[in-house]
């Protein structure tokens, strides 16, 4: 409580000041949103009753194979060494092209935001190329760069790059122009506006691009194993097929969506990271 003195009375006002506590404050931050342990309570709840329903759907008539049936063909799988070999092979197919392709795409789609004249010369050639899907590519590809890993690093590339280009594109040419203008303003030269403002501000639109990216790196990966590869996941499920293997296709299917899970998490966990300072909600 603070005390001050009101001229026109002469008499001494007391004024309640409201106490500074941030014991306080913090619980009504938590409560805008669920907590993580609730989220995570949610989660298992709903693999849960995903399992469930494969389970009833399996028991129902449907040709499925039961998860007990899955998870013995994984077991069986994995100690044969065929299911780690084909997971690895996969793996490190995706992230070659993912790598390659994000890494072309930052700085091809900064270029492009940053200066008018290269965006006119190189954005008909991104916007015709996203039109083609990346598994047209595979038969070209193979007969240009043969049989070996070269295809199939280069399709998965070329999914990566085009989502990944246009998302840094687009973070680029929504920075706020007055953003811009105040730095000039204060006399910032363009590299360090380009640094400090251009940069920070397309990040979150960088990180969601790759996350879509990472979807079609998978997606494009499976179509080029099943068309040509001697090992991988996608080798593994057409196998499977061949001999109407149903828990090994489940476990393909699984694997790749297990593998997919954490590598958007590991992404999602970076755009935290990196985008501290962006309000959420």
């Amino acid at each position: 409580m603070s005390v001050s003195t009101d001229p026109s009375v002469g008499e001494p006002s007391t004024t309640a000041t409201a106490p500074d506590r941030p014991s306080e404050r913090t619980p009504r931050r938590r409560a805008a949103g669920p907590s993580r342990h609730r989220s995570g309570l949610i989660n298992l709840a709903s693999i849960a009753l995903g399992i469930a329903l494969w389970w009833g759907l399996a028991a129902a008539g449907l040709q499925l194979p039961t998860p007990p049936e899955v998870a013995a063909q994984a077991w069986t799988l994995a100690g044969t060494g065929q299911l780690a070999d084909s997971v690895l092979a996969s793996l490190g197919r995706v992230l070659s092209g993912f790598v390659l392709g994000t890494a072309a795409a930052i700085p091809v789609g900064f270029l492009m935001g940053w200066y008018a004249p290269v965006r006119s010369i190189i954005e008909p050639w991104i916007q015709f190329f996203r039109t083609i899907p990346p598994l047209a590519i595979i038969p070209l590809a193979i007969v240009l760069l043969g049989i070996g890993e070269a295809p199939k690093v280069f399709v998965i590339f070329l999914a990566a790059f085009l989502t990944c280009v246009i998302s840094t594109f687009q973070g680029v040419v929504s920075v706020d122009r007055t953003l811009i203008n105040a730095a000039r303003v204060l006399g910032t030269k363009d590299p360090a506006i380009f640094a400090r403002v251009i940069v920070p501000a397309s990040t979150p639109f960088i990180l969601v691009g790759m996350r879509v990216g990472l979807g079609s790196s998978w997606a494009t990966l499976v179509a080029a194993e099943l068309i040509a590869a001697p090992t991988g996941l996608g080798y593994l499920m057409q196998n499977a097929q061949l001999y109407y293997d149903l828990p090994t296709i489940f476990v393909g299917i699984i694997s790749i969506g297990l593998l997919g899970l954490f590598m958007d998490r590991l992404l999602l966990l970076a755009e935290r990271r990196l985008t501290g300072w962006e309000e959420r909600r």
